[in-house]
């Protein structure tokens, strides 16, 4: 398997004949409001441009994967290039619909789509009403044969749930985000570092953190990461990739596959913040 980080949450993951586009954000720097919106250092986003080879890269791609309709996971470039290429895009039963409204070829995320077995899991972006107006969020679980098991927690913090799932599903591999995310008022909406560092723990896998230094409500930086996966020593399996960065990954000979739970409709139903994101996405 190969997993090439792009920015923020956007990778391309490559298994079988398949290269998977996740949560593609193509906007060009400054073109997007900021996402802090109290407490000062908003800035326009995204803050970096893509890697320069990343429209070579783009002409690999056979699938997009969306875990949720925020603009820094499907923006408006993304939505133009996804139509102007005809490339299947899969989401969840949650925001299907909603992206049918703005893409041809949706469909809802099924096990044995891409021949994965696959798992669909709430992820809690946020705390309390906080949480609440960030809206559903889907992450996935895929296991495709002779490829390493691989979990993408999409935007989440800590949870009783998504330690469960980590301790069921075993995954060789899993993407979290990393930067703390916070919009200045409340808790953070994204894995705090000492979260990372329980969740790291608790899985024997390797673990790619990502969501680092892109937008301008992610204060978390590279380099102190790094220094804390050290401390911690946790450095052998963590990744924490630079943009445009690959890594590559073999299965482990002695990991069993577990087989995803029928849990694929989680039966969130989003009320207005889910309208009020999806608006947000189209500005």
């Amino acid at each position: 398997m190969k997993i090439q980080h792009l920015r923020n949450a956007t990778t391309l993951i490559t298994f079988g004949k398949h290269c998977l586009l996740v949560d593609p954000m193509f906007s060009e720097p400054g073109t997007l409001p900021g996402f802090k919106l109290f407490g000062g250092g908003r800035r326009a986003n995204p803050l970096v441009p893509l890697p320069e080879e990343t429209d070579s890269l783009l002409t690999h791609v056979t699938d997009v994967l969306i875990t949720h309709e925020h603009p820094d996971h499907i923006d408006i470039p993304a939505i133009e290039w996804i139509k102007d290429h005809g490339i299947p895009v899969w989401a969840s039963s949650i925001d299907a619909p909603n992206l049918r409204k703005k893409l041809p070829n949706v469909q809802e995320v099924k096990d044995g789509a891409f021949g994965a077995s696959i798992e669909i899991l709430a992820a809690q972006h946020g705390r309390g009403m906080l949480g609440w107006f960030m809206g559903p969020v889907s992450g996935y679980y895929l296991a495709y044969p002779d490829e390493p098991s691989l979990y993408i927690t999409s935007d989440a913090i800590l949870t009783d749930d998504l330690l469960s799932s980590v301790d069921r599903l075993h995954p060789d591999i899993i993407i979290a985000p990393a930067g703390a995310a916070n919009i200045g008022i409340g808790s953070d909406i994204l894995f705090s570092v000492d979260e990372l560092v329980t969740l790291i723990k608790r899985t024997s896998g390797e673990v790619i953190l990502n969501h680092l230094e892109a937008i301008d409500h992610c204060p978390t930086a590279r380099d102190g990461l790094r220094q804390r996966m050290e401390v911690e020593e946790l450095g052998a399996r963590v990744h924490i990739p630079e943009d445009g960065e690959q890594m590559h990954f073999d299965r482990p000979a002695t990991s069993p596959y577990t087989l995803p739970e029928e849990r694929i409709s989680t039966g969130r139903i989003p009320g207005f913040q889910k309208w009020l994101t999806a608006k947000f996405t189209m500005t």
